[in-house]
C-alpha cells in the first residue's frame, strides 16, 4: 500500500545532454517554458535549463539553427517554412505544440472611429462580435481615394499573425498582398500593406502612426486599450475556434543526437501546459504572476491577466467573456498534428510563399517531417505510467489528423479539412489556386 500512496515522480532518463539553452519572445504563450522552469518540472527530468528571451523571431531561429539555442518557442511556420527552404533553410521539427489561440487584431482609435458605423450593434449597443473586415473595406477605400496606402504590421512573414490578418482580410473581401520569389514584401496587388513589426513594439509603433493596426499575441492587444490607443476587433479564436498557435522547436539533428533528452523536455512542457489548465484554469493568477516577470513578459499583471483569465477587453470598459482565449492543454493542445501543419502550408501556397502549386502527398509527407507525434505520445506514455498525466488525456489512436474543422468555427464559413490541402485552398475565394503563379505582378494561370 505504501507505493500506491507514493508521491507520483519523474523518472530520470539517461539524459545525453543536460545543460539545455531555450529562447523565447515576450509574448503570453510562452507560458509553458516558463511555468516548466518555475514549477521545477525541467528539473524533476534531470535538465537545467536556461530561458532566454529574443530580440525577434529571425534572431530566434538563427540561435537555435546555429546552436546557441538547443530549442525554443516558435511561430508554428518557423519550422515548416525553414524545413521546405522558404528563407532560412534548416531541418527543424517540433514534438510540442504550445497552444492554441491567442491573438487578435487590433486598430487605432481612428481607424476604430472610421469602422464602427460599419459594424452592426447588439441591442445594448455594444458592437456584434465578430467583427468581419467588411467593416474595414470601406476605411481603405478611403484612404486609396486619398491616395494613402493603408499600413498593417504583423510579425514575420511566416507567422500565424500573418497568415490570420491575412485570413481576416481575404474574409472581408480585401487583398492582403502575394509573394512571388522575386518579390518578398508581400505586397503584390494588396490593398492593405502588411509589413513586420516586432510584438512588443506594435503599440508603439501604431501610436506613431507607421501602421494603423496590426495582429499580434498577447499581451500586445490588451495593452493597446490599456494605453487607450486602440481597439482590439477580433481575436484569433472568434476568427477560426482553436486555432493551432506557436510550437516548440529544436533542429532535427538534435533530436536524433540526443533522443533521450528531447523526450525529457517534452515531458516538462507537457506537464506544465496541464497545469497551466487544470481545474478549470485554477492556476492562471499565479501564471499571470510569472509572465509578468521582467525576465519573462515584463507587460503590467493586469494587461497579461486581461486575457490569461478568460476574459477579453475590447474598448474600454468593453470586457467579454473569451475563456478560451489561452487553451494550453484542453482539446489536444499540445500534441502536434499533421493538420495544423498542413492548414499553414496551404497559406503559404496561398500567398505564394510556396510559388508552384504541390500535390496532396506532398503536404503530408511535409507536415510529417517537421510535426513529431511520435515523439509527442512517447513522452506521454512515460508521463501516464509515471502517475503525473491521465491515460484519458492523449489522442493515443490519432492519425494525426484531426476531424475537418466546421465551417461555423470559422469566420468566412469556409470548412477545412487538412486531408484535403488542394480541395480547400481552390475553396477560398481569394488567394493562388491550382496551377497559378504569380509573376511580375501578375497571377497567371
Amino acid at each position: 500500500m505504501a507505493l500506491s500512496t507514493a508521491p507520483a515522480m519523474a523518472e530520470i532518463l539517461d539524459l545525453e545532454k543536460d545543460e539545455l539553452t531555450f529562447g523565447f519572445i515576450k509574448l503570453t504563450d510562452m507560458a509553458p517554458l516558463a511555468v516548466a522552469y518555475e514549477q521545477g518540472y525541467f528539473l524533476d527530468e534531470g535538465l537545467f535549463v536556461t530561458l532566454e528571451a529574443q530580440a525577434n523571431w529571425k534572431v530566434l531561429l538563427d540561435g537555435v539553427i546555429d546552436g546557441q539555442l538547443d530549442g525554443a518557442h516558435m511561430l508554428a511556420g518557423q519550422p515548416l517554412a525553414a524545413t521546405i527552404g522558404y528563407g532560412t533553410e534548416a531541418h527543424i521539427i517540433t514534438p510540442f505544440s504550445m497552444d492554441l489561440n491567442g491573438n487578435g487584431i487590433t486598430v487605432s482609435n481612428e481607424i476604430w472611429e472610421a469602422m464602427r458605423p460599419h459594424v452592426p450593434s447588439m441591442d445594448d449597443g455594444r458592437p456584434q462580435h465578430p467583427i468581419s473586415a467588411a467593416s474595414l473595406a470601406p476605411v481603405v477605400e478611403a484612404y486609396r481615394a486619398e491616395g494613402k496606402p493603408f499600413n498593417m504590421g504583423m510579425v514575420f512573414p511566416v507567422s500565424t499573425h500573418n497568415y490570420e490578418i491575412r485570413y481576416w482580410l481575404a474574409a472581408g473581401g480585401l487583398e492582403p498582398g502575394y509573394y512571388s520569389p522575386e518579390n518578398v514584401t508581400g505586397q503584390i496587388g494588396a490593398d492593405v500593406l502588411l509589413s513586420v513589426t516586432p510584438p512588443p513594439q506594435m503599440p508603439a509603433t501604431m501610436e506613431a502612426g507607421t501602421i494603423y493596426g496590426y495582429a499580434v499575441g498577447e499581451p500586445w492587444n490588451q495593452q493597446a486599450v490599456a494605453k487607450g490607443i486602440g481597439v482590439p476587433v477580433i481575436t484569433d479564436y472568434q476568427l477560426w475556434k482553436n486555432n493551432p498557435e506557436k510550437v516548440f522547436g529544436i533542429t532535427a539533428e538534435f533530436a536524433e543526437e540526443n533522443p533521450n533528452t528531447t523526450l525529457a523536455l517534452t515531458k516538462a512542457l507537457i506537464r506544465a501546459a496541464i497545469w497551466l489548465d487544470e481545474n478549470d484554469n485554477a492556476n492562471r493568477e499565479e501564471a499571470v504572476d510569472i509572465l509578468s516577470r521582467p525576465e519573462y513578459v515584463g507587460a503590467d499583471r493586469d494587461v497579461i491577466a486581461a486575457s490569461m483569465t478568460g476574459t477579453f477587453e475590447f474598448e474600454a470598459g468593453d470586457v467579454r467573456e473569451i475563456p478560451d482565449f489561452n487553451v494550453f492543454f484542453r482539446y489536444n493542445a499540445t500534441y502536434p498534428f499533421y493538420s495544423d501543419a498542413v492548414w499553414y502550408l496551404t497559406q503559404m501556397r496561398r500567398w505564394g510563399q510556396i510559388a508552384e502549386p504541390q500535390t496532396d502527398a506532398w503536404y503530408d509527407e511535409m507536415a510529417r517531417k517537421v510535426y513529431r507525434p511520435d515523439i509527442y505520445l512517447e513522452a506521454a506514455r512515460l508521463l501516464v505510467d509515471e502517475g503525473l498525466a491521465s491515460e484519458a488525456d492523449f489522442p493515443w489512436d490519432s492519425d494525426g489528423y484531426k476531424a475537418p474543422t466546421p465551417a461555423g468555427d470559422i469566420i468566412d464559413g469556409i470548412a477545412y479539412d487538412g486531408r484535403a490541402p488542394n480541395a480547400y485552398i481552390d475553396s477560398l475565394p481569394i488567394g493562388l489556386k491550382g496551377e497559378q503563379r504569380v509573376v511580375g505582378t501578375e497571377i497567371q494561370g
